[in-house]
């Protein structure tokens, strides 16, 4: 049976100039969490703070969130925001901020709560919205946090990432401003933009897969392999920008509904054991996994199909080549000592088994196909 699908919060915003939707939420202090100094740096920090100031607000700035943030982080975020009191919390950036603040969220509401596994299943997730709204801001498009009930966090001291999702985090206001990611770096243009094109496929191809989201991914993958190599070729081209905000929040609207599958699961294991950036390792690895799935008639059909619509004979070539034209390597070989990776297979393969993106994969692997796609992945072909 299908399960109910949410697609935003209570507002979603997009479109250029969407950032001055701000000065019309009514909040009386905002908490806004940023990664890095770009959003200092490209001036949208100064100008998200202005447009609260115009609304009556106070903010204040919880800095330095880590790609990956850690549970430190989080805890420290939360004790800035006990000490500050918001009604509303931002997370203005890449999926790391936003990942950062909803975490920091769930703490603030609920300070009893002292521990990552607090939160895990098998306990109940704890209801939000008590104190404080969610709003999101994305910086890259890729993540699509502004629009997932889903967080990555990683164990402070392992670096093992956990992952969670819960409709409860689904953000209340979410603001797709494609001048907010017009700073962003090729490289990161690359890795975000894949880690979308692997949304909408995962999407597709999940078992859980319905005619909604169906239709939300299918457009996704056609505009991101459209303005992709143009927003990595001319950071400053606004309209490919604005394109690819809108498919990595299309994406988001699929995936969060109906999940993910083992590109994710591998990816998330990867990057807690060598620390490679998330959207870098999907892109990796979305081409094997592709192969692999079609061995299932269902996803090979689907493959099919979804070639077609775009145009191309094969779309896990169309991966390959793309990957190249944004100067992606083809595997994991020049990134990860040979020795350290084989040693660690067993134990990736573990992971990646229990990770909850496998559950709506369209083949569950044995061990033995687990270890098989890794050493693919760091080989190649």
């Amino acid at each position: 049976m299908m399960r109910p699908m949410k697609l935003a919060g209570s507002e979603l915003m997009f479109g250029v100039n969407s950032l001055s939707y701000i000065k019309s939420i009514k909040a009386k202090k905002v908490s806004i969490v940023i990664g890095g100094n770009s959003m200092e740096k490209n001036g949208i920090l100064a100008k998200v703070e202005q447009y609260f100031r115009e609304a009556g607000a106070e903010t204040m700035v919880i800095r330095g969130v880590e790609p990956d943030p850690s549970f430190a982080t989080v805890m420290r975020g939360t004790k800035e925001m006990l000490a500050f009191g918001p009604d509303l919390i931002v997370g203005l950036g890449g999926g790391s901020a936003m990942d950062a603040a909803k975490a920091m969220w769930i703490f603030y509401e609920h300070p009893e709560l002292k521990r990552m596994e607090d939160i895990l299943p098998p306990n109940e997730f704890p209801k939000l919205r008590s104190k404080a709204r969610l709003c999101c801001i994305p910086s890259t498009s890729g993540t699509a946090s502004e629009v997932s009930r889903s967080i990555v966090i990683s164990d402070s001291e392992s670096g093992v990432k956990q992952g969670l999702g819960n409709m409860e985090m689904m953000p209340d206001i979410a603001i797709c401003d494609p001048e907010v990611t017009l700073s962003m770096p090729a490289k990161i243009t690359a890795e975000t933009g894949m880690d979308a094109l692997t949304h909408a496929l995962e999407a597709l191809a999940s078992t859980r897969a319905n005619y909604l989201s169906d239709v939300l991914a299918v457009q996704a993958v056609q505009d991101i392999l459209e303005a992709l190599p143009v927003a990595y070729q001319d950071g400053t081209d606004k309209e490919a920008r604005e394109k690819m905000l809108l498919a990595s929040m299309l994406a988001g609207m699929a995936f969060t509904n109906v999940s993910l599958g083992i590109v994710h699961s591998m990816a998330h294991t990867i990057g807690g054991f060598f620390h490679i950036a998330h959207g870098l390792a999907d892109a990796i690895l979305l081409p094997y996994v592709i192969r692999f799935n079609q061995q299932d008639a269902r996803a090979a059909r689907i493959y099919q199909k979804i070639s077609e619509k775009v145009g191309v004979k094969d779309i896990a070539s169309k991966v390959k080549e793309l990957n190249q034209q944004l100067g992606i390597p083809e595997n994991f070989s020049n990134l990860i000592d040979k020795t350290e990776f084989m040693k660690r297979l067993d134990e990736m393969a573990e992971m990646a088994k229990n990770d909850g993106c496998t559950k709506t994969n369209p083949i569950i692997p044995n061990m033995e196909e687990w270890k098989q796609l890794f050493i693919k992945a760091y080989e190649g072909e």
